[in-house]
């Protein structure tokens, strides 16, 4: 990883693509993900072209760059890739930068009508800054990638503030934003809006509605995606929808079904079946406290096992802590990557906080899964998360 915007705005620039006609950039430290795909999901629904740009992939690297609603083709995103490899000449690029270009690259020749490019880390120096963007929003900021970004929510807010412009629309999912977030916003002139603030929504049994500083959607179909902060991640798109309605107008019924249809993996995703398997990509404090909330609107389960696997980068105690309450047995694994916390490192962790006698560890994050699912019965819960390689292990073996 090498955070800056000289090499690929200089590829880029050798590349001569057309920018996206119009592009909404997503950062945050939680919330990314399921943003851009209710975005996707409203404009396919209103019968846009779109290209989304997400990281990371869980299965297939396809995954990382949809066109009109598809995967990428391995044979379109090899001649990209190949387009980026003779553009670059002796420039070097990061696995991100390659992986940006090439979907920028993708996005041009669709000739797509508008683009949804989700933030790597952090947003000031990431890849996808490159692009100046028509609406930005920051989905939440909470501590995570201390190595980069800082250890304050102050710190993470200027970094994440970057992908905001000079009298642009900037949304905020985050109703107490660091004070470098809003200063940043000030100095530059973006229009900066808040939830709770210049925005907002209120809930009602089945339904609920968006409060826009445009006017108010009624009657809006509860999203699709699980989890009650799904509600200000959906507000968010809204916001931002809103702001470029002139240019991409959208009806009513095609923003409720987007709402309703929007999907996206790993987000307190439910498996079919019995036991219950409950697949979330939680990796931080903030998103681990969200999941025990989820965990506990999901009704009555007589044990939750937990298949647990995280990086050694992480606030492995912070992450156990938030999730505590809602787990009996944990079962921890080693997730298939080089940034790994070891069994041995988590147990610790676990340990410390008296849980030695209701772990397991394993090599492997398939014999834990394995073991969960052997110890539970038909009204147990199996939740698998910690990490994206966790979650896609997970699902490999799920099938």
């Amino acid at each position: 990883m090498a955070l800056g915007l000289e090499r690929v705005a200089d590829v880029f620039r050798r590349l001569e693509l057309a920018a996206p006609p119009i592009a909404i950039t997503v950062g945050g430290t939680n919330g990314k993900g399921s943003t851009c795909a209710i975005l996707e999901c409203i404009l396919l629904q209103s019968g846009y072209r779109t290209g989304m740009y997400t990281s990371p992939h869980l299965l297939r690297y396809n995954e990382r760059v949809r066109i009109g609603g598809e995967e990428a083709s391995d044979a379109v995103l090899a001649s990209c890739f190949a387009r980026v490899e003779k553009a670059r000449g002796a420039t070097p690029l990061t696995y991100f930068e390659f992986a940006t270009l090439g979907a920028l690259c993708a996005f041009a020749e669709a000739k797509i009508d508008v683009a949804v490019l989700e933030v790597g880390l952090g947003g000031r120096l990431d890849a996808v800054n490159v692009i100046d963007a028509d609406v930005a929003i920051v989905a939440s900021v909470d501590i995570d990638h201390v190595a980069y970004l800082g250890t304050t929510r102050d710190s993470i807010g200027f970094e994440k503030a970057g992908i905001f412009r000079h009298g642009r629309p900037a949304i905020c999912g985050d109703p107490d934003p660091p004070f470098s977030l809003v200063e940043r916003a000030r100095k530059i002139g973006a229009d900066l809006q808040v939830v709770g603030r210049e925005f907002g929504f209120k809930r009602h049994e089945g339904q609920w509605d968006f409060l826009g500083r445009r006017g108010a959607k009624r009657a809006l179909p509860i999203p699709s995606l699980r989890g009650a902060w799904q509600l200000r991640n959906a507000s968010c798109a809204l916001a931002a929808l809103d702001e470029l309605a002139e240019r991409l107008p959208l009806s009513i019924g095609e923003v409720k079904r987007g709402l309703a249809l929007a999907t996206i993996p790993g987000r307190l995703q439910v498996l079919p079946g019995r036991p219950s398997i409950v697949l979330d990509v939680a990796h931080n404090p903030q998103a681990a406290r969200a999941l025990a909330d989820g965990l506990g609107d999901m009704g009555f389960f007589e044990n939750t096992f937990a298949v647990f696997g995280i990086l050694r980068d992480k606030d492995i105690g912070g992450v156990i802590d938030a999730m505590a309450k809602r787990v009996d047995r944990w079962y921890v694994a080693t997730p298939p990557s080089e940034r790994a916390a070891s069994t041995d490192e988590v147990a610790g962790f676990l340990a410390q906080r008296g849980f030695s006698e209701r772990t397991r560890t394993f090599a492997a994050v398939e014999s834990a899964f394995a073991a969960a699912r052997r110890d539970a019965g038909a009204n147990d819960r199996i939740v698998v998360f910690g990490s994206f390689y966790t979650v896609a292990e997970a699902l490999r073996f799920a099938r």
